[in-house]
């Protein structure tokens, strides 16, 4: 430590200055000298006379600083720790050169700013040279009431009086002697050592050290201990004085307690003077007002909370009282006041209810709004609120709500029984405790209406007893009562007819009385597609609901009616019973439906194909089942041409079954090979060569070998398959004349149907274009062949698509001639190459005079136009010596060739 030192006599204004400031320092008649020491800088002065004092006449400054910085070292060690005005008072040895040894006294004071010690003012002097009574000392120590005990190598030497208390201890034989870790808590004997070793110096002391001793009995106790070092290096001994601060630390953590409680309370907690000035403004306080606690300190309590807040008025209220106060904001605040007098003052507690009154006041507008009726049943079981819904509901004032009886409100059931008192939602839970939700149930109104009600009962205190209050709440559903029956009817009705439905009539027939015999008409009407596509569908709808009603007349009360979609129909009747009857019954209703018609002005004429199922009383076919048999039954009628009924056996079904079989067949025959073109010759009746071959298609299936044509094309026309069917017949037919042309050198032609739906394909021509270009037949070496049916059904639609084709250069030929109503005109402006005569006219050619005579017209009329005549179906010398004489162009027919595979062809 440097300083620097004054060994000039200070003037008289500043040894005054110190006089007075270390007045009572001092003895009485001690004579010293005067010092100052600055902590800050290490500044060490003094007043002449310190060079005598400590026996070094005429030393220098330096020498004296350094001398006076040893003897105060124990003070200064940990000055910073002690707060200011202190005095203290330490004798030191000090040797001297060539004379005996002297003891110095020191008396100090400390000085600084606040609780902040910046220094030491001070008196040296020299003690008296005779030796002063250690039993002054010992004394003094003894009667100290700080236990103090010394301790030398880690073992207790000395103990007084208040510290043997202290520890619990009869007498110093105890523990003398004894480690003094014996006496302390694990974790405080470090802390202690640890301060200890910090002591370099004898004098040198530590600050106040927290420790918990362990007393003889093995009790604990709070203590606080400060060590002082008072052996020299080679023996280091130590005092330490120890104080009981166990009640204090014990009243600390009470008032800990009490703060942490009033500051984390919800409720404002003041404390006020006797005139209402605030003391104290906890933070709950500061969150409701909305004033800081330095803000509301020392101001009228009144005045923070925006009202007269009298803690003597709510006192002769009982000590509690209800107000409205208002936040620094001005915001009202519903505030429960608890007023308690305390000392000269007194506190209040202030609980904000403001958010509890709002949500009662939102609850009671919420209740009162609501369009569902809410009543409180009370213990007593009578009526004790009811919102203005739940009078609008039931149609009763309040006035006649209030105070009645729950059993007078009498309920029925959803049978129109009357619901007995001790079921009723209220009282069943007010009797058990359990909640009754959704009870609909019908109430009588004054006016004699009738409502419904969802009705829901509840305990008002779900943790009450049976027997408290209930609350109960019903809602109106006539309406959707309303609703959902005609919800339910319009699921199961036809919303054109308004007849049954499948779903209706499946229920019907799945619940049919068990033993009863009934019968199942499916209807399904002839031609109707013509009259949505060539009138419309909104035409088409009036005359669907024209049937339905005839259908209903002519069915009985019992009778089960219902269409399912489009123009199908079905009937479920018990009056008819066995066959004779359900056939009289299908002869009826066929009758009904051929009635013309009159819609729009319009007279229309319609027939139905009728399919009849007889259900027998032991019948075990589900409902899907009887209405599949009774279609497989429809399907056949209207497969015979339509306009007539067919009862269902079980020969028909399995007929029907193997048709979906062969239709599924089909599709999976074209791509595994067993589709392949057969070809029959067609031969120039004038020269006898073949001139053409027609290719016609056969299907060799693997489990049924070969599948008659007229089987198995239906079934692709029906299914759509006859687009694909038609494309690979197109396809394999011309690479293989192409193949026969070039291998023999033939001028062959070759001919292939195609059927109405190729016509309505919009990939036709591409195709026939790509089998061209393909294959290298020529397309004048390539002739189209369609049925005179299929060119009459859409005669412009015909037109252009055989104008397209025309366009690629092949020949086209109008098949089946005469069983249509084409005429010439039409003939010609298809711009045709070739006419097919019917087989029907050539099959009776040679027997039927009339047969012959329309043949010679047909031919006729073609070659007007300049058509090729082809008679088709010649099985005999006779039949084409006759085409001859009449001119006819070619035939084909068994007579002339059947057909072969093209390997066989020219075999």
């Amino acid at each position: 430590m440097e300083a620097d030192a004054a060994d000039e006599p200070a003037g008289e204004t500043g040894a005054t200055t110190l006089r007075a400031r270390l007045a009572g320092l001092a003895a009485e008649g001690e004579t010293g000298v005067l010092f100052s020491f600055d902590a800050t800088d290490s500044t060490l002065t003094w007043l002449p006379g310190l060079d005598a004092l400590l026996g070094l006449p005429g030393a220098p400054g330096q020498r004296l600083c350094e001398q006076l910085l040893a003897l105060l070292r124990p003070l200064t060690t940990n000055l910073r720790t002690v707060l200011p005005g202190r005095d203290f008072e330490l004798e030191q040895s000090l040797e001297t050169a060539g004379g005996p040894p002297r003891r110095i006294r020191l008396r100090t004071r400390t000085v600084g700013e606040r609780s902040r010690t910046t220094g030491l003012l001070g008196v040296v002097s020299a003690v008296p040279d005779e030796p002063e009574p250690a039993d002054r000392y010992r004394t003094l120590v003894e009667l100290s009431p700080d236990a103090i005990c010394v301790y030398e190598g880690g073992l207790l030497r000395y103990l007084n009086r208040a510290a043997l208390d202290l520890i619990g201890a009869a007498s110093s034989a105890e523990v003398l002697g004894r480690p003094y870790t014996d006496f302390l808590a694990e974790g405080s004997a470090g802390r202690l050592a640890d301060g200890a070793l910090a002591l370099t110096e004898p004098g040198a002391g530590t600050g106040p050290v927290e420790a918990v001793l362990k007393r003889v009995d093995g009790s604990k106790l709070a203590v606080e201990t400060v060590t002082v070092r008072t052996g020299e290096r080679d023996a280091p001994s130590y005092q330490v004085v120890v104080r009981d601060v166990s009640g204090r630390r014990a009243e600390a953590d009470a008032l800990r307690a009490q703060a942490a409680l009033v500051t984390h309370v919800s409720d404002a907690i003041i404390t006020t003077t006797g005139t209402g000035l605030v003391t104290s403004w906890n933070p709950a306080a500061e969150s409701v007002y909305g004033w800081s606690a330095a803000e509301a300190t020392g101001r009228a309590a009144a005045e923070l909370v925006g009202a007269g807040l009298d803690p003597e008025v709510v006192l002769r209220a009982g000590g509690v009282v209800e107000q409205a106060h208002r936040n620094r904001t001005g915001s009202p605040l519903s505030i429960r006041v608890s007023a308690a007098e305390m000392n000269d003052g007194y506190v209040l507690v202030c609980a904000d209810e403001t958010a509890r009154r709002r949500a009662e006041q939102r609850y009671r507008t919420v209740v009162g709004a609501l369009d569902e009726g809410v009543m409180v049943m009370g213990p007593t079981g009578r009526l004790e609120s009811a919102n203005p819904a739940a009078s609008r509901i039931l149609g009763l004032p309040p006035a006649e709500l209030i105070g009645v009886p729950s059993t007078a409100l009498v309920l029925f059931d959803e049978d129109g029984t009357q619901i007995p008192d001790q079921e009723l939602p209220s009282v069943r839970t007010r009797r058990t405790g359990l909640t009754q939700n959704g009870r609909v149930a019908r109430w009588r109104r004054p006016d004699g209406r009738d409502v419904w009600l969802s009705v829901t009962s509840r305990l008002l205190d779900p943790e009450a007893a049976a027997g408290a209050t209930a609350v109960v709440s019903f809602t109106d559903i006539t309406e959707r009562r309303s609703i959902s029956a005609r919800l339910a009817y319009d699921a199961t009705h036809d919303p054109l007819t308004r007849l049954a439905n499948r779903t209706l009539v499946l229920d019907r027939l799945d619940r049919r009385a068990p033993g009863r015999p009934s019968t199942v008409l499916f209807l399904d009407l002839d031609k109707f597609k013509v009259i949505n596509d060539s009138l419309g569908h909104s035409f088409g709808d009036q005359v669907l609901r024209v049937i339905g009603e005839r259908l209903s007349r002519a069915a009985g009360a019992e009778d089960v009616v219902g269409r399912f979609g489009g123009d199908e129909f079905v009937v479920v009747t018990r009056a008819a019973t066995d066959e004779g009857e359900a056939r009289a019954l299908a002869g009826h209703v066929r009758a009904v439906l051929a009635e013309p018609i009159e819609v729009r002005g319009r007279q229309l004429h319609l027939g139905a194909s009728i399919g009849v199922v007889l259900v027998g009383p032991d019948d075990q076919r589900s409902a899907e089942d009887l209405l599949r048999d009774a279609d497989v039954a429809m399907y056949q009628a209207k497969s015979l041409g339509g306009g007539r009924f067919e009862l269902f056996d079980v020969a028909l079904r399995e007929r029907m079954q193997r048709r979906l079989r062969l239709e599924q067949d089909l599709r999976d025959a074209v791509h595994n090979g067993q589709l392949w073109p057969a070809y029959q010759p067609v031969v120039d009746l004038k020269t006898g060569e073949v001139v053409a071959v027609e290719a016609l298609l056969r299907w060799t299936h693997p489990k049924h070998g070969e599948i008659s044509p007229v089987e198995f094309i239906p079934l692709a026309e029906e299914s759509e398959l006859i687009n694909v069917v038609g494309k690979f017949v197109l396809r394999g037919a011309a690479r293989d004349l192409a193949r026969l042309r070039a291998e023999r050198g033939l001028d062959l032609n070759l001919k292939v149907n195609l059927s109405v739906r190729q016509l309505d394909d919009p990939g036709l021509v591409p195709a026939v274009r790509d089998v061209l270009a393909t294959t290298g037949l020529p397309p004048g070496s390539l002739c189209l062949e369609i049925t005179e049916s299929a060119l009459m059904r859409d005669e412009a639609a015909g037109a252009e698509v055989l104008a397209s084709l025309r366009g690629l250069g092949v020949l086209l030929a109008i098949d089946d001639f005469g069983t249509g109503y084409s005429s010439l005109a039409q003939l010609r402006r298809l711009t045709l190459d070739t006419l097919k005569i019917d087989r029907s006219f050539i099959t009776g050619i040679a027997e039927s005079r009339d047969a012959s005579a329309i043949v010679t017209s047909i031919i006729a009329m073609a070659h007007a136009v300049d058509l090729t005549v082809v008679a088709e179906g010649v099985e005999t010398v006779e039949q084409l010596a006759l085409l001859r004489e009449l001119d006819c162009d070619q035939a084909q027919g068994y007579h002339l060739g059947r057909p072969v595979s093209a390997a066989d062809l020219f075999g």
